[in-house]
């Protein structure tokens, strides 16, 4: 399934019916390798034989990623392990990856389109911690991968084990200043924050050269002062002088392995949409049925590049359908929260029951 999910990302595109084919055949795969899931959609009623749209394939609730194992195959000292943040109560959700070549392909491939165009290497400042300081983090992984993919070996980190080295990337950002040259900074979203803080602080403002372009995950809330959207994409601007149309989110998750990014932060709310191999779903939280486009609903994730865990994923996030994307609208709440939780509990059952 490995080397056929492969040819599938390395297409240029898909059609409805290629993602179809290509979505079932790996809902049969998992169906049969991976028992948790397998459990839980017999407890359903959705089999192969009985699912025959991608639509149809049963979406796990988010939190099973913490409960559960969810892998076709058995976790082995070479299988690469993805955290999601440690909690009050320690559960952490883990996606297993027995080769990262699916997970490196569909980054890569997807962050050359959506981030990188027209330019094909930029130098590039990290604002995360490193894989050897958080190994268990998708987004450490990511972000150095990116930067190995498309700086040409012109990237430095800034954070290290005692937060944000604030005056080593003062240094750096004046030097990029006066180069002349486009540069990128990406990290988290809080991290940006934490920088505008302690340039508000220090009286600076820089005015990085045409072509620059930050790249932003994660959110903002309960880091440090809260800020909405609009106010956090202009302060990108005013601190770094880069235009908002190159202010980039992403949108990610430590269950996916694929990202998806607006196209630039100058309209808000922003059209979050990926590439051929992932599609999104709005449903009602209680029904689990598609929700009209304009109207708000829970968010399902089907990612055909997660061939090994569960393909069909439903979040904790609610957004609108919009165009070929959505727009995120934060995470769920109140009577939204309890169906998701009601969806959860199904899941505990089914498993428990095998």
């Amino acid at each position: 399934m490995m080397e056929r999910t492969l040819r599938f990302v390395s297409q240029s595109n898909s059609s409805d019916t290629e993602f179809d084919e290509q979505a079932l055949a790996l809902f049969r795969y998992q169906f049969e390798y991976n028992l948790p899931y397998q459990s839980y959609c017999r407890a359903k009623g959705k089999t192969p034989r009985l699912v025959k749209r991608w639509q149809d394939i049963p979406a796990v609730p988010i939190d099973a990623f913490k409960q559960v194992s969810l892998s076709c195959s058995v976790p082995n000292e070479k299988t690469v392990v993805f955290m999601t943040s440690g909690t009050t109560t320690g559960n952490r959700g883990k996606h297993y990856h027995p080769s990262l070549e699916v997970y490196n392909l569909s980054t890569i491939k997807h962050f050359k389109e959506r981030f990188m165009a027209p330019c094909d290497q930029l130098p590039m400042g990290i604002l995360f911690p490193t894989p050897t300081t958080l190994p268990n983090s998708s987004l450490a992984h990511y972000l150095a991968l990116v930067a190995k993919e498309f700086s040409n070996q012109d990237s430095d980190y800034f954070i290290d084990d005692l937060g944000l080295q604030i005056d080593k990337l003062i240094l750096e950002l004046e030097r990029r200043e006066a180069d002349n040259k486009p540069y990128a900074l990406l990290g988290a979203s809080f991290s940006f924050v934490h920088l505008f803080e302690a340039l508000a602080e220090k009286n600076r403002k820089f005015s990085l050269p045409k072509g620059s372009k930050l790249l932003d995950t994660g959110g903002y809330k309960n880091q440090s002062a809260e800020l909405d959207a609009e106010h956090f994409y202009q302060q990108m601007h005013d601190y770094l002088g880069v235009e908002r149309q190159n202010c980039i989110n992403m949108f990610g998750m430590t269950e996916l392995s694929t990202q998806l990014y607006n196209n630039g932060s100058e309209v808000l709310p922003s059209v979050m949409s990926g590439p051929h191999w992932i599609k999104t779903r709005v449903v009602h939280p209680a029904t689990g049925e598609d929700m009209p486009e304009g109207e708000p609903g829970v968010l399902i994730q089907v990612d055909l590049a997660n061939y090994n865990s569960v393909s069909s994923i439903l979040t904790e996030d609610m957004g609108v359908k919009k165009d070929n994307g959505f727009i995120f609208l934060g995470r769920v709440q109140g009577a939204d929260a309890k169906g998701c939780s009601l969806a959860l509990d199904e899941f505990i059952r089914s498993v428990k029951v095998q």
